[in-house]
């Protein structure tokens, strides 16, 4: 029986489609969809420590509170390293709780003059964002040079933290000195999950705490809600520069899955004009395509 040309061409279409690589698939997937925002958008995904998908990775990303993840890998490994047990207590003082940011730690106690546990302090910052907690690690535990250099000891590269909170607040240019490419927040992601940044409690309380991580429902938690799956994130949050764009809204996390596999994955929205909602809408989004794409394997 002779087929018709047509019928041969759709079949091999079929074939091809069958062929292609999900992963190259879901990255057409994502670059249709981004298209109309804009913004500078920039994803990085992982699947089975070994195959990747990146979009835009080779541009520089302001982490906002994202490199608070990277603080608190670097402060514990320094615990861990000394052998200092992470319900160690240190003395707070009121001028440490500035006015003017971001700080449930503060909002909590006003007046300061409070003694808090470095795994509590930790947990304001992984799980709140808080940012009088980030600079009191910075000042008290482990300085911002000695964190970048932590994680470049980790063969991380493509990143930089030169800033902390105030440097940031007191100047917003400041945000884009503290910066990674998505993939590189994924490798170090998959890094700390493989145990080789810190091990033991160190390692449980940091999973722990990501996993009850209470900001940015909206964005890589959002189309995971009663699907079973268990997602770790860390969230990042600017202002809007001096052209009414938004610095940075991003989410970085690894997703469990109830067949067992597991992804990670990053995604950094750059210098958005879209309003914050929408923004937070365009990490949603390219979540919901990875986890479809992932369920299927």
């Amino acid at each position: 029986m002779k087929l018709k040309s047509s019928t041969v061409l759709l079949l091999l279409f079929v074939s091809i489609v069958a062929k292609a690589d999900p992963l190259e698939l879901l990255r057409d997937e994502i670059l249709h969809s981004i298209a109309k925002y804009d913004s500078k958008i920039g994803v990085a995904v992982m699947v089975n420590d070994t195959d990747t998908l990146t979009v835009n990775n080779s541009d520089k990303y302001p982490m906002m509170s994202v490199f608070k993840f990277h603080q608190a890998l670097a402060v514990c490994h320094l615990l861990q390293t000394k052998g200092i047990p992470l319900d160690s207590v240190i003395n707070i003082s009121k001028n440490e709780l500035r006015e003017n940011t971001y700080s449930p730690l503060r909002d909590r106690f006003p007046e300061g003059n409070i003694s808090i546990s470095l795994s509590e302090l930790m947990e304001y910052t992984l799980q709140l964002s808080d940012n009088n907690a980030c600079d009191i690690l910075f000042n008290r535990i482990l300085s911002i040079k000695d964190t970048d250099r932590y994680i470049r000891s980790l063969d991380i590269d493509d990143f930089s933290i030169e800033m902390d909170e105030n440097d940031m607040h007191e100047n917003l240019d400041n945000c884009y000195k503290n910066w990674t490419t998505p993939m590189a927040a994924v490798r170090l992601m998959n890094l700390f999950l493989e145990r080789d940044a810190v091990s033991d409690e160190y390692y449980d309380f940091i999973k722990r705490t990501m996993t009850e991580c209470t900001t940015g429902t909206a964005r890589l938690p959002y189309p995971l809600k009663n699907t079973g799956a268990v997602i770790g994130h860390k969230t990042g949050t600017g202002d809007k520069n001096s052209d009414g764009r938004y610095i940075g809204i991003n989410d970085i996390g690894f997703i469990d899955l109830p067949n067992g596999s597991r992804y990670l994955i990053a995604v950094f929205v750059k210098d958005s004009a879209e309003d914050y909602e929408t923004t937070e809408k365009i990490i949603a989004e390219i979540s919901s395509m990875v986890y479809n794409c992932m369920k299927k394997q």
